[in-house]
């Protein structure tokens, strides 16, 4: 596929992600922000180490002082090469050094630490041992919403994200299903999204007749049938920003209770994305769409949340779940993605991504919500 190459974001734009996240961890009562190889690194400094192993590295965000990354010497290189090096300090270490005796040096004896999710055990381990006046929350409890609003640059990757999605199911529509097993239509899935631009797949549900009915079946060596229900659930990143749709077609003509139950899932998503506005709380989101749902009778068969929220991950808050009161912001992405699950029969789900705006959300996945017949 060809296009326009997305403009890198710059140093500028890291400097103002690490300052508003240590802004944020002084507002939630932390000492600092320790930030292991992961997606919060990634976000924050657009670095990824070429190898993530035993040796320590991590970025350190203290409210009012200047950013520091620690990384093994024979690292360095690589971190001096980084989209955010001009605007961090470097703070290496040779393994005969400890690595958390440098990295205490940079952090106060005393006081709460958020951790970015992903840190190794050992690693904390070794702060705490260093450090055992400190003590250390998750930064998916702490700070949640640290990537949950994105910015306008964030917004028009996750929607061309989206747009390389919803072509891959134009394309996969038209492929045959019967006859072929489930991997094999998800190998085509895969080999569509990196066709329209994707650089990661991370997964391609297909889920057909009885299959439909886990959520998270992904692909087995089912033969699909004439007749048979089929979710197709995909994505993965493109340009370093997620994308996550789900629809369910059907092998030739269903029956009158496959439509109905297609019909009220349709019906609960619709219910869902009209529930998006600013200031609203998350389980908003999913009361609307289940209300549809258990009102048609089948309410024990929708058996997960309505939505997650998407960006550098295809998985990361907010999540439209009962019990979030987290208030809808605009430039919030995140999924809508209703189902009904009958077991041993079939399933039915249908997936946009929504960002909020101004005065409601705005939807990145536009291919048809109506009943798809493939052959």
């Amino acid at each position: 596929m060809t296009g326009s190459t997305p403009a890198p974001f710059t140093a500028d734009d890291y400097r103002a992600r690490m300052e508003r996240a240590a802004r944020s961890a002084a507002d939630a009562g932390l000492a600092g922000l320790l930030v292991a190889p992961g997606p919060d690194m990634v976000w924050l400094t657009g670095y990824t180490p070429t190898a993530v192993t035993e040796r320590l590295t991590v970025l350190v965000l203290t409210p009012g002082r200047d950013p520091v990354l620690v990384v093994p010497t024979l690292e360095a290189p690589d971190a001096e090469r980084s989209p955010a090096a001009s605007v961090l300090t470097l703070r290496d270490w040779t393994d005969a050094k400890d690595p958390y005796a440098v990295t205490a040096a940079l952090l106060e004896e005393q006081g709460r630490l958020g951790i970015s999710d992903n840190t190794w055990a050992m690693h904390l381990l070794g702060l705490q041992r260093t450090l055992p006046g400190t003590s250390y929350a998750a930064l998916t409890d702490a700070l949640p919403m640290l990537r949950g609003v994105k910015d306008a640059a964030e917004l028009e990757l996750l929607a061309a994200a989206g747009a390389a999605a919803d072509q891959a199911f134009e394309e996969i529509r038209k492929v045959p299903f019967a006859g072929r097993r489930e991997s094999d239509v998800g190998h085509d899935l895969a080999d569509l999204l990196r066709r329209f631009g994707h650089s990661q797949v991370d997964f391609t549900i297909v889920g057909s007749g009885p299959n439909g009915a886990n959520p998270h079946h992904e692909v087995g060596d089912r033969v699909i049938q004439p007749g048979d229900m089929v979710v197709l659930d995909f994505g993965g990143l493109k340009d370093g920003y997620g994308s996550d749709t789900t629809r369910t077609v059907h092998v030739g003509e269903p029956t009158e209770e496959e439509r109905r139950v297609h019909h009220i899932v349709r019906a609960a998503q619709e219910a869902g994305f009209r529930a998006v506005r600013p200031g609203v709380a998350c389980q908003e989101v999913d009361r609307a769409a289940r209300a549809v749902i258990s009102d048609a009778g089948y309410g024990e068969y929708f058996i997960h949340r309505t939505g997650h929220g998407i960006g550098v991950t295809t998985h990361e808050p907010p999540y439209m779940i009962e019990g979030e009161e987290q208030p809808l912001v605009p430039g919030m992405c995140f999924s809508v993605e209703p189902g009904i699950y009958l077991p041993g029969r079939f399933g039915v789900r249908i997936e946009d991504i929504v960002t909020v705006t101004g005065d409601g959300g705005h939807r990145l996945n536009n291919t048809t919500r109506e009943m798809v017949i493939v052959d």
